[in-house]
């Protein structure tokens, strides 16, 4: 099932505002970058590299992963662990609105998300 118009509105809205706050600043963004993105009933945070074999290519590293729940109204909550699979994020399995998860991953109070 696709998002509503008014749950993508919350999604870019939340999304744009966290982008805001954590993105590195524009001089260094060719070396690291930051971005979100939905896939399906998720929305994926991720950073933007360059590819250390080749610069001229780039490559996208997992940071948090949420996905919508539309049964129970509630949005799972992932960490991407070194064994490259996505975890629960044990100490908030899930929360009640996608700007809680932007604020969670924010926040990152275990450092799961950026180490």
């Amino acid at each position: 099932m696709a998002f509503t118009e008014k749950q993508l509105q919350e999604i870019n809205a939340a999304g744009e505002r966290f982008l805001r706050s954590r993105r590195p600043p524009a001089e260094i963004r060719h070396q690291l970058d930051l971005a979100c993105r939905i896939e399906g009933q998720s929305v994926l945070v991720y950073e933007i590299r360059p590819h250390w074999q080749n610069l001229a290519e780039t490559t996208e590293e997992p940071v948090a992963k949420t996905t919508f729940v539309g049964t129970q109204g509630i949005w799972k909550v992932y960490w991407m662990r070194a064994d490259l699979k996505w975890h629960s994020y044990a100490p908030k399995v899930a929360v009640k609105t996608i700007k809680e998860f932007f604020d969670l991953v924010s926040e990152d109070a275990h450092c799961c998300f950026f180490g």
